[in-house]
């Protein structure tokens, strides 16, 4: 077993174990000391990242946004997450060694496994990451139904909207954060790029509204 751990091929796998069990411990004596990391890391992180994915609008965020919901960063404090998958990837990568290992006495080469480990281990990220968001207390939440945004100013940001020809807007909820939306207009009228509107109804795709 410490030969698996020690062996030249394992050890990025071998670092990043060591890092979590770091990690763990400098969260716990900040935590003991009343502060915390969380908070610090957060705010690297896009501010609609773990709320569009919540909001249940189609929203035009990006690949990498979308990607980041699906791994549930912004749903956890990141520093929960990076300790995730610090433990997961290193697992995923001592377990396919071990496996190579026992199978054809040979360990993969550190510059193929270790990239490769990194998508191998991202839906066991997810779904760790999913059953940890289920434990922690969400005391507070900005994330927010979609109706709540009827009722509020939107800005048409691309193109022009007409009625079943959506265009796309921006608007900022309650807690100030900004959520891209499609809208159409609820009579027969035109709205042009940079026109401001007020959002009242939802449809299937976005939301009908009025001019301001």
């Amino acid at each position: 077993m410490w030969e698996l751990f020690t062996h030249p091929s394992n050890i990025v796998f071998s670092i990043s174990l060591c890092l979590m069990f770091l990690f763990g411990i400098f969260e716990i004596l900040l935590t003991l000391l009343g502060g915390g990391s969380q908070g610090f890391l957060d705010q690297f992180l896009p501010e609609d990242v773990g709320h569009n994915a919540e909001l249940g609008v189609d929203a035009d965020s990006g690949v990498v946004t979308k990607l980041l919901d699906w791994l549930y960063l912004g749903r956890i404090p990141l520093f929960v997450w990076l300790i995730i998958f610090l433990c997961t990837y290193s697992l995923v990568g001592f377990t396919i060694q071990a496996i190579a290992n026992q199978m054809i006495n040979l360990m993969f080469s550190v510059w193929i496994i270790a990239p490769a480990c990194v998508f191998l281990s991202m839906p066991f990220v997810r779904l760790s990451a999913m059953l940890i968001a289920r434990i922690l207390p969400q005391d507070e939440t900005t994330a927010i139904y979609s109706e709540e945004l009827i009722g509020r100013t939107a800005t048409i940001i691309l193109g022009e909207a007409r009625q079943q020809y959506p265009a796309q807007a921006k608007v900022q909820d309650q807690h100030g954060l900004t959520h891209y939306i499609l809208v159409e207009p609820e009579q027969d009228e035109t709205f042009s790029q940079g026109q401001s509107v007020v959002l009242t109804q939802k449809t299937t795709v976005g939301f009908q509204a009025i001019n301001l």
